[in-house]
């Protein structure tokens, strides 16, 4: 008995029954779609019918990605995609031949200070060391695409970490930029799900000025928080003469619509150091010490972000 082994499967792995497949033999019944194996099948895949299939695909493949690359924690980076970088911005103002686009091109060049900030908040977030079972915290995650997002995966780089992008594919070409690390940069089809990676292991998040796409992910982290569907984070929202020019945030106080206190959610601040000591002091403080919760049989108990 001392010399029974238990083999860990029975069934043929997928790839093998694929090549199987592809070598069957040409009748009419083989070549007929209906033959082909569903997970193989793309106009099967791609039916309106099969779309609950594909949202659990597109939820599933980042996170087996990050859990392979042991990324227990990310800090999130959002940004308009048409801040220049500063050594490029005085272009801008070269292009611009109304009134309208000079005074549009000089506010562009003025908030491309960003850009530096931006890339250096990501060195300062990259450096945190692993923890105690090897897992990497604080990852610079960005969507991926040019400007703000370039700068945050740029600035990871820069001290040879690895950083995560997001990419979504839209009708105009959106080409990663070439700082995401190439294994962990992932393209989506529903923002609603790319959103969601965004936010399931930020552990803090860096708003710099931006537009819609901006706005829309930074308002849906505040309303997240704000209803408790998930506990609070480091909110940082950079220029603040930015973001109180755009947003009247204490109209919607007077006007009853959010609570005095909701003010309270996130910081405004200007420079790098300023918010990543934002980051480390709310770890800081043993009420948002986080435990990670093991999944039976799979992880030891262990804590994600210790108490400082």
């Amino acid at each position: 008995m001392n010399d029974t082994r238990v083999p860990s499967r029975v069934f043929r792995p997928a790839q093998q029954e694929v090549q199987n497949a592809n070598t069957a033999s040409g009748t009419p019944q083989t070549e007929h779609p209906a033959y082909r194996l569903a997970f193989q099948d793309m106009d099967f895949l791609l039916r309106d019918d099969l779309r609950p299939i594909r949202f659990q695909l597109e939820l599933l493949k980042p996170q087996l990605l990050l859990d392979e690359a042991h990324i227990k924690s990310t800090f999130v980076i959002y940004g308009s995609a048409r801040i220049p970088e500063p050594d490029k911005a005085g272009a801008l103002l070269e292009l611009a031949e109304t009134p309208q686009q000079k005074k549009i091109a000089e506010r562009l060049v003025e908030k491309s200070k960003y850009y530096d900030v931006a890339r250096e908040l990501a060195q300062l977030a990259s450096n945190f060391p692993l923890d105690e079972a090897g897992n990497r915290h604080f990852v610079v995650t960005s969507g991926g695409g040019p400007s703000i997002m370039e700068a945050a995966n740029r600035g990871a780089r820069d001290v040879g970490a690895d950083t995560i992008g997001l990419n979504i594919l839209l009708p105009h070409e959106q080409a990663p930029n070439p700082y995401v690390t190439p294994g962990l940069s992932m393209q989506f089809h529903y923002f609603a799900l790319r959103k969601m990676h965004f936010l399931l292991h930020a552990r803090a998040v860096a708003v710099f000025p931006g537009g819609f796409g901006t706005f829309d992910e930074s308002f849906e982290l505040l309303t997240l928080i704000q209803t408790g569907k998930i506990e609070p984070i480091p909110v940082i929202f950079y220029g603040k003469d930015f973001w109180t020019r755009v947003v009247n945030f204490e109209a919607l106080c007077e006007e009853g619509v959010i609570s005095p206190k909701d003010l309270n959610l996130f910081h405004f601040c200007e420079t790098a150091e300023e918010g990543w000591q934002i980051v480390q002091d709310f770890w800081k403080d043993k009420d948002h010490t986080v435990i990670a919760r093991p999944r039976p049989g799979i992880d030891k108990p262990e804590t994600v972000l210790k108490q400082g």
